[in-house]
Formats: C-alpha cells, sequence, structure tokens
C-alpha cells in the first residue's frame, strides 16, 4: 500500500491515511501504520511518531512527527485546542438547515450485547462541532465538520444525534448501508508553530466519496 505524503519538513510529514488501515496493531493482527513508519522516515534518524488519532475507517490527514521534541509541541497544540481540523462526512439522510453547532457531552458505555459506545450524557466530557451543509445527492448529504474538541467518536456521535442522522457506513451509530466502511474523510489540517509557518494540509476526496456522487468539496 502507498500511503500518499501531503506535507513534509524537518520536524513533521502530513500523511493521506487510507480508509481501513488503523494506527495500532489490531488484537487479531494485521497491517497497522506501524507497518510503514519505516519507509516513511525518509533518510531521517528516527521512523516518524503519530501525534493524535484517526478511526480505522476514517482517511485524509495525519499528523507525525519526526522527534520526539516535536512530538510535544504538536501534542501540546492539539491539546489547547489551537488544531484547524476540517472533516467531510456523507450522512445518511437528509438534514435542516444550512449550517450551526453541535455542542453535546460524551460518555463511554459498554454493554455485553452492543460492545462499547459513546452517548450524549451530562455528566460526560464537553465536545463542540461546527458544521455546515455541502450537498444533497440520492437522499444523502455530504457535511463539512469543524471539531473544536477532539473527544472519541465526536463527529459519529455529532452526526447520529446532532444532525439526526448518522454517518453513511457507520456500524455502531447507524447501520453498513451495503458501506465498506464508515464515510468520514480528514479533509484538512493546519497545525500552528511558534516561530515558523504553520503545517497546513488537505486530503483530496477518496474515491468512494466521488462514487457517491460527490465531487471536491
Amino acid at each position: 500500500m502507498e500511503i500518499p505524503i501531503l506535507y513534509e519538513d524537518g520536524e513533521a510529514l502530513v500523511i493521506d491515511k487510507p480508509a481501513g488501515l488503523p494506527i495500532d496493531r489490531p488484537r487479531a493482527g494485521g497491517a497497522c501504520l506501524e507497518d510503514y513508519l519505516e519507509t516513511l522516515r525518509l533518510g531521517f534518524q528516527r521512523p516518524p511518531i503519530p501525534v493524535h488519532r484517526l478511526d480505522q475507517d476514517t482517511s485524509g490527514c495525519l499528523l507525525l512527527a519526526r522527534n520526539p521534541k516535536a512530538l510535544k509541541r504538536f501534542s501540546a497544540a492539539f491539546e489547547e485546542r489551537l488544531v484547524e481540523k476540517r472533516y467531510l462526512g456523507v450522512v445518511d439522510g437528509l438534514i435542516e438547515g444550512e449550517e450551526g453547532t453541535i455542542a453535546l457531552s460524551l460518555s463511554k458505555v459498554s454493554t455485553v450485547k452492543d460492545g462499547w459506545r459513546m452517548i450524549p450524557a451530562r455528566k460526560g466530557k464537553p465536545s463542540t462541532t461546527h458544521w455546515r451543509k455541502l450537498a444533497e445527492i440520492d437522499g444523502r448529504t455530504l457535511v463539512e465538520f469543524r471539531p473544536e474538541t477532539g473527544r472519541t467518536h465526536q463527529i459519529r456521535v455529532h452526526a447520529a444525534s446532532g444532525l439526526g442522522a448518522a454517518l453513511l457506513g457507520d456500524p455502531v451509530y447507524g447501520s453498513r448501508s451495503g458501506m465498506r466502511r464508515t464515510m468520514l474523510h480528514a479533509a484538512g489540517l493546519l497545525v500552528p508553530r511558534a516561530n515558523k509557518e504553520p503545517i497546513g494540509a488537505m486530503a483530496p476526496l477518496p474515491a468512494d466519496f466521488v462514487a457517491l456522487g460527490f465531487g471536491e468539496a
């Protein structure tokens, strides 16, 4: 598998992570991002280290740090909510309104029947996502998501519980609907740096989005 590089310099890489590639090794074994880190070293002393997480199904912009000092600085930028993140998702349905903000506190629950998932809960951790409708085709909607916080499954839960329409193909908060994956794509990333130009990258819309009729957005 070839992993496209969207941005690179002496302390950072941004890759276009393919859908279906987990960052961590699955318990059952199989391929993961770790298998490609040596190739992504590109002649530097150390292999790069992922700074943040993307779900296995989610494609798009993933930031990697080339050294421990850069990792510490980039991680702090995420924790301090300084990083601008732009996602594109196809939701399974038509939604009301053109844009808005979803603010829901999220909490993790686990049951024997359904396993673990995140749910809206007053005692959960606050999470905020801004959204904008981009296009409607065949009863589905392409939505831009700009999360302020980075909670687990945040956009997936906000789509299902905030917009009232789960992401297409989401087996946890919606249904697979014949799709091979949850239709969420990390389309853009902007990471500020002190005394340096920010790290900026955009990942092109993947083929499975285009196959649904949605072009570049």
